[in-house]
């Protein structure tokens, strides 16, 4: 097991055993002033994203009209609140993941979408520029059905988007969330929380990428 790839994803049984206690997180959002956690408003709904380093993740999706709050931590893998030095080894099986809320009567999902499909590379399996590991893939957690649906949708009209322009296969996971991994998102330390926002010159390799996405209708 210490001699695992950071690219190939552990097994449940050889995943780090991790704690029972939850990592303490700031109450609000450093942004947009609203709840980190806790119950979502009536009619909001969440999805999940994760796309390479998470701290210009969640800087792409608070910055976007309709996103209640946002928040980042990890998610489809199999150790019960991880820190990020234990996410960092690839031996949780977690994915650097955003938590977004957001509010469907003033911004589609497909608009989440674009967002996600345009600032990362979809077709490097378990990578994002220099940054190398199952924590780094590409993915899409969904709560609802209707989600997951479009979810998958939206991956096969960006791929012949992208293999229209000659790029690769999307190796982007989809999935329920509660079918990911333990179906748990744990909450990432607080001071990944809002970093770019925090930190300005932060490290971040995100912003448009490869192609134009197409939502539906299109």
């Amino acid at each position: 097991m210490f001699g695992l790839n950071k690219t190939t994803m552990v097994t449940k049984d050889e995943a780090l055993a991790g704690r029972d206690t939850p990592i303490t997180v700031p109450g609000t959002h450093v942004v947009l002033g609203t709840p980190l956690s806790g119950p979502v408003p009536d009619g909001y709904e969440v999805i999940y994203f994760a796309m390479g380093c998470f701290w210009g993740s969640e800087r792409v999706f608070w910055q976007t009209d309709g996103v209640h709050t946002t928040a980042v931590g990890y998610m489809g893998g199999w150790t019960p609140h991880p820190t990020y030095d234990e996410t960092c080894t690839s031996r949780t099986g977690h994915t650097e993941s955003v938590r977004v809320v957001y509010d469907p009567a003033k911004v589609s999902v497909e608009t989440l979408f674009a967002e996600f499909w345009e600032n990362h590379d979809p077709t490097t399996a378990n990578r994002q520029g220099g940054d190398v590991g199952t924590q780094y893939r590409s993915a899409i957690f969904t709560t609802t059905d209707a989600q997951l649906t479009a979810a998958k949708a939206s991956r096969d009209r960006y791929q012949a988007q992208l293999s229209d322009k000659g790029f690769g296969t999307i190796s982007t996971q989809i999935d329920a969330a509660a079918d990911a991994g333990d179906g748990q998102f744990y909450y990432a330390e607080d001071y990944h929380q809002g970093y770019l926002h925090r930190n300005p010159g932060g490290y971040c390799n995100h912003g448009f990428c490869q192609v134009s996405y197409a939502g539906a209708g299109a």
